[in-house]
């Protein structure tokens, strides 16, 4: 089939890639000249393991282009994603201007029948507009095509995204036209071959609200283990024993069953901002979805307090941090813990040098410039004479630190582990002040516990 891909951000460039690599026809256009340019070159402007090399490889098998010309490509497309991006307002609700200038462009280019898909997360009824606005263009020219509008939200895991879109758990899709469910089956139908059961086939809006629920429900989840850490903090138990306990039960499962530093990302803030906007909107009241961000924000302001109560005043201090993105396996930096963590040290008089190996210059581009914040370009370079060491994301090369070289370069023995991966025991026993998240440390551990 020919595609069209409007916008090469991290789920237009993603889905264009997995669906030129079963075959599809693929157009990809892009507004920012410099971004198309690079992905002309087969440069990727994101870190998603593998993805380059897939974009690459499509390319030469002339199954994937990129241009900045819509009219161009637009003819003979049977299908036009539109995966432009929908930043958080300032009120906390989506901006649709992206989505609507693209709708408005299609409605004056288009020239034939075709599906609209709208891939971008958007809240429910952004459809209805879309297919408006299409509408009023193709009035305005006095045409008449079959332009069916669609919602297919994307459920892509940063870092693991290609399997995700290749081995999808389910494909929803909502159509109010069920004349285009073969168009759909015909796009899908290589990733589904195991179980054709995993296409949802469901009206619009059901489809919408899908995306923003399941973001929510996960995000609950990580609140709620959250706010069981502080508990086990308060009453001497284990959160990693108590998580166990908890995701042995089938109903529940074991996964998004870690405490932390609080979610981060561009998804779980924004979508769960968005679903409270429109929650206020209808008069319904979300009341466990407004905990839930009450909940995150308080976390990443408590695993701050853990490290300012070890120190009698932060003014002078020197930290290590290690880890800047909001999860291993990207470049996002999007509403990452690293960011209220810093900010906080850097207003208490600290020095901060920080490492990560993807995100620091996109962390110092959304954060800017500071006199006490540097960037090391490798992670034990960021130890020197350093305070503290705090991790802040688990990326592998943080995993098995040599603990020896680490001692020799710090000048206080001090970690802060707040992704829980370094064993409590080893570090204490090495002479280590050692604080996690949940579970016995230096300032956790009952008088019966030994080493």
């Amino acid at each position: 089939m020919r595609v069209v891909m409007v916008g090469t951000g991290y789920v237009g460039l993603v889905t264009a890639a997995c669906l030129a690599e079963v075959g599809h026809d693929v157009r990809c256009v892009d507004l920012n000249p410099n971004k198309i340019k690079l992905l002309q070159d087969g440069r990727c402007p994101i870190f998603e393991p593998g993805l380059e090399n897939l974009i690459q490889r499509n390319m030469r098998h002339e199954r994937l282009t990129f241009t900045t010309d819509l009219k161009q490509i637009l003819p003979g497309a049977e299908i036009v994603f539109i995966a432009v991006g929908t930043p958080e307002g300032e009120d906390g609700s989506a901006d649709l201007s992206y989505v609507k200038a693209v709708a408005q462009s299609l409605g004056e280019q288009i020239a034939s029948d075709m599906v609209v898909v709208v891939k971008s997360t958007v809240p429910v009824g952004t459809c209805d507009t879309v297919e408006s606005i299409i509408q009023a263009e193709l009035k305005k020219r006095n045409v008449k095509h079959r332009v069916i509008v669609a919602s297919n939200p994307e459920f892509l895991k940063e870092g693991d995204a290609l399997k995700d879109f290749s081995k999808p758990d389910r494909i929803v899709v909502g159509l109010n036209d069920m004349i285009a469910e073969e168009s759909f089956r015909e796009l899908y139908r290589p990733f589904i071959l195991d179980d054709q059961g995993k296409l949802l086939m469901m009206d619009r809006r059901s489809a919408e609200l899908t995306k923003y629920g399941a973001n929510a429900m996960l995000a609950t989840r990580i609140s709620f283990m959250n706010e069981m850490a502080l508990l086990c903090e308060k009453l001497g138990a284990n959160v990693d024993r108590v998580r166990l306990g908890i995701g042995a039960d089938s109903r529940i499962g074991r996964k998004f069953l870690y405490p932390g530093p609080g979610y981060g990302g561009s998804c779980f803030p924004k979508d769960v901002a968005a679903l409270l906007k429109t929650s206020d909107a209808t008069g319904v009241e979300l009341k466990v979805l407004k905990a839930v961000t009450a909940a995150n924000l308080n976390q990443k302001q408590h695993v701050f307090n853990k490290i300012a109560a070890h120190f009698e005043n932060l003014s002078g201090k020197r930290f290590a941090v290690w880890g800047l993105t909001f999860k291993p396996g990207t470049d996002d930096v999007r509403e990452t813990p690293a960011l209220t963590i810093i900010q906080n040290l850097l207003d208490a008089g600290a020095t901060v040098v920080a490492h990560d190996p993807q995100g620091g210059p996109n962390f110092e581009r959304d954060f800017g410039t500071h006199a006490k914040l540097s960037y090391a370009p490798e992670a034990y370079d960021a130890l020197r004479k350093a305070d503290a060491l705090i991790l802040v994301t688990e990326w592998s090369e943080y995993k098995r630190p040599n603990w020896e070289k680490v001692a020799g370069l710090m000048a206080q023995k001090v970690v802060f582990d707040l992704r829980n991966q370094y064993e409590s025991w080893d570090l204490l026993s090495r002479g280590y002040h050692y604080v996690c998240v949940g579970r016995p440390d230096s300032n956790t551990l009952h008088p019966e516990f030994s080493l």
